[in-house]
């Protein structure tokens, strides 16, 4: 301060002739104004960075994280989806079924033909009967299903539709397993004069005169044909279908694959075993009760009986189906450690099905065999596979079976109870909804074949054209898992 007094005062006591000198005050403010031009430029750079930050956090999806989950969250993000339970990423909608009303002589007209051809008498509404008790059942209970209010399936995996303009797909109801046997053991001139082949092809022409099959050749509809010789007239005109089949026995590949069609299991016919794990109670080494001679693929069974019949601790019974029958299956399973489930006329059988709610652990020697559901099921943590030629060396079979230990045992039987609702049609979130699970997962596949179909040219193929993933051929494994 003493040094800026004098020279304020020189400056004001120069030339009185002389303007006062108005640059000396503008240099002297300039520091503080420069201060705060600085001060606002910074301030101003803070305010845009934090306007910046702010919508990169509200505005764009986060990087996905950088521990083990990285790949899940990247991927999710790939979809446009948030890796958050703040914002979880949405489900794809179920998918939409609807089922044809089909005139009632492919459904319970099918029924009163079979009640009919036993003695029954005609009912006058026939929607009121109830459907044979098989092991085929399962075309029942698909039908059954959809035939319920929607907002009694809220825990099915597809919705139906009543308008089929909104079908993702359609489902045919007809009961192609049970027409087969309507005259099935009844002797000439007892039947009805039913005939399953006439029923085959009015089914087909029908269908295929339907708009909705001729809008995508078929490729959308679902079709049951549980047991191997169902619809086996028409196949060919029906086979562009979703199959809803036991095995492919009786297709050809360019019929039926594991790609286009899905493996269904029979309806067990066995009651639910109840009891506890462990072996205590089951006396039996191995239990087989069924028809000794098959034709095909089940010649098998007679070659087991020879070989098996005179073996200790081993039960191995001649029985066709009947109530007492299934009794003494139920009685001989439940005391079972093993269940031998040697192929039928064609690879698949509904006994295995009988064993597994038995918890008596199958023994598979079917070496054509195809599983329902082995997208989530596996099946060697409760089944022993056995190659044909093997099972068939004498003693081989039953030696293998008596080293498996007790503890072994027990976890086949554990994991089978894990599994065990996925064959029983009754359960609430059992087959049925297992099976439209499966169905639905057909979709894309069969969106892409009906865009491939409007652009092919079509022609007569000098062999069947197989142009997906075919049924096994190639054996299985031996092992005890």
């Amino acid at each position: 301060m003493k040094t800026r007094k004098p020279t304020t005062s020189a400056a004001r006591g120069s030339s009185s002739s002389s303007p006062p000198s108005q640059t000396l005050p503008l240099f002297s403010n300039m520091p503080r104004k420069s201060s705060l031009f600085k001060h606002t430029l910074i301030a101003t750079v803070f305010f845009l960075l934090a306007i910046y930050a702010f919508f990169s956090t509200f505005f764009h999806s986060p990087l996905p994280p950088s521990d083990s989950n990285s790949d899940s969250s990247s991927f999710l993000l790939d979809l446009g989806g948030v890796s958050s339970q703040e914002n979880p990423i949405p489900f794809p909608e179920r998918v939409k079924v609807f089922m044809y009303d089909l005139p009632h002589k492919f459904t319970y007209g099918i029924i009163q033909q079979h009640s009919l051809a036993r003695g029954g008498s005609p009912v006058p509404e026939i929607t009121t009967l109830n459907y044979p008790g098989h092991q085929h059942m399962h075309e029942w209970f698909l039908f059954s299903d959809l035939a319920r209010p929607q907002s009694d399936r809220l825990g099915s995996p597809v919705v139906k539709v009543t308008d089929p303009e909104e079908a993702d797909l359609f489902y045919v109801p007809a009961f192609s397993s049970l027409s087969l046997i309507v005259n099935a053991g009844r002797p000439p001139g007892s039947a009805s004069g039913y005939s399953d082949e006439e029923m085959q092809e009015q089914l087909a022409e029908w269908l295929t005169g339907q708009e909705y099959w001729k809008r995508n050749n078929g490729w959308d509809h679902v079709i049951i044909a549980g047991d191997p010789n169902a619809l086996y007239r028409v196949v060919d005109r029906v086979k562009s279908a979703v199959l809803l089949v036991s095995d492919f026995g009786r297709l050809r590949p360019d019929q039926g694959s594991l790609v286009k069609d899905v493996v269904i299991p029979y309806s067990h016919r066995i009651s639910t075993y109840s009891g506890d794990f462990g072996v205590k109670d089951r006396t039996t080494l191995l239990f087989f009760m069924g028809n000794r001679y098959r034709k095909e693929g089940g010649k098998i069974r007679d070659l087991l009986f020879q070989i098996l019949e005179n073996e200790e601790d081993v039960v191995i019974k001649h029985g066709t189906q009947s109530r007492e029958n299934r009794r003494a299956a139920s009685r001989g399973m439940h005391t079972s450690k093993f269940c031998l489930n040697p192929a039928g006329d064609t690879p698949s059988a509904c006994r295995l099905f009988d064993s597994i709610v038995s918890l008596c652990v199958p023994v598979i020697v079917s070496d054509s065999i195809e599983l329902p559901f082995e997208d989530i099921i596996d099946y060697k943590k409760f089944s022993v596979f056995v190659e044909t030629t093997t099972a068939l060396k004498p003693g081989y079979l039953v030696s293998l079976l008596r080293k498996v230990p007790e503890q072994k045992i027990i976890e086949y039987q554990k994991a089978m109870k894990e599994v065990k609702r996925y064959y029983d049609y009754t359960h609430p979130n059992g087959t049925v909804n297992e099976i439209w699970r499966q169905v639905s997962q057909k979709l894309p596949l069969i969106k892409l074949m009906i865009n491939r179909d409007k652009r092919l040219v079509k022609r007569e193929l000098s062999e069947p054209n197989c142009s997906c993933l075919c049924s096994n051929q190639t054996g299985i494994i031996d092992s005890l898992g």
